[in-house]
């Protein structure tokens, strides 16, 4: 099940690195565009072996559309080290044929009990033109409502939208968990999204050469509010920005994360892998 609105999924996937000493998880991926296969293939069992070999035993596959929500909570049965997300994107609400059957099937598919979060929703002003930006705003609210109204975990897309989705988020009253995935804010951002207990996730962006902002923000970071995750199959991170990205790249972004921060590499594994137990539940 490719992305519609993406991209180059023939690229070679990125060398495994060198395993971690202590499990960790991956936050955020999108397992289907990476195999673009069935939810029990062999070829998502490949996926998964390679990031359990390096470290990584548990994914949390995050949905972007209703039809891919369902096809993330059907891997979620299959394998029990994932765990489901499902949303319709930000760039996905405003173009749908029916948002509002679209918005019902989510609202479904949210008390699966492999269904730990609400998302990814949120605002990108990137992809969608101002004309269906009041369109988006409006499922990111329904999406906020609905995280709340079964007690799962919020998980934001913000893209160019930063100010915008903060403002939402205390106009409507944020979810208690809430987590802001591939953070792309500066420092400032994250002291205000750190003083209302918002949760940062960071991908392989912040490896990247053009991003001084996020590795100055990742620093202020308390440890028990970080995440890490690939959103692969994109962001692959140095020095394999343009491969395909898959779960198993987690090693790599830990550990330059961990220096960039000044922490042990192994208590900052268990630290994530804690958090991520304690905002989505027991993989078991």
């Amino acid at each position: 099940m490719a992305d519609r609105h993406n991209r180059d999924l023939d690229r070679q996937p990125a060398p495994l690195p060198e395993p971690l000493n202590v499990k960790c998880v991956d936050a955020h991926a999108h397992i289907e565009i990476i195999t673009n296969s069935a939810p029990d293939a062999p070829e998502i069992g490949k996926v998964l072996a390679d990031a359990k070999s390096v470290g990584i035993d548990r994914i949390v596959q995050v949905g972007y559309s209703a039809e891919q929500s369902e096809w993330g909570v059907k891997l979620a049965e299959h394998w029990p080290n994932v765990l489901a997300a499902v949303a319709l994107h930000p760039n996905e609400a405003p173009v749908v044929a029916d948002l509002e059957a679209d918005l019902s099937k989510i609202e479904e598919l949210s008390t699966h009990p492999r269904v730990r979060a609400i998302g990814e929703t949120g605002l990108d002003f990137f992809r969608t033109e101002p004309a269906l930006q009041e369109r988006q705003k409006y499922s990111f609210r329904r999406h906020i409502e609905l995280a709340k109204s079964v007690n799962k975990a919020l998980v934001i897309h913000d893209r160019d939208a930063h100010c915008a989705v903060l403002d939402l988020l205390t106009e409507e009253g944020a979810p208690e968990k809430t987590i802001f995935h591939c953070y792309s804010g500066d420092a400032e951002m994250a002291r205000e999204c750190i003083e209302k207990g918002y949760i940062l996730s960071f991908a392989g962006t912040l490896t990247f050469k053009n991003a001084p902002a996020l590795r100055e923000a990742v620093k202020l970071v308390p440890i028990d509010q970080l995440l890490v995750e690939t959103d692969s199959p994109f962001l692959a991170p140095m020095p394999h920005r343009g491969s395909l990205n898959t779960p198993a790249q987690i090693p790599t972004i830990l550990r330059f994360m961990a220096e960039e921060r000044g922490d042990d590499v192994d208590e900052l594994a268990a630290a994530i892998s804690d958090n991520c137990e304690r905002l989505f539940g027991s993989f078991a």
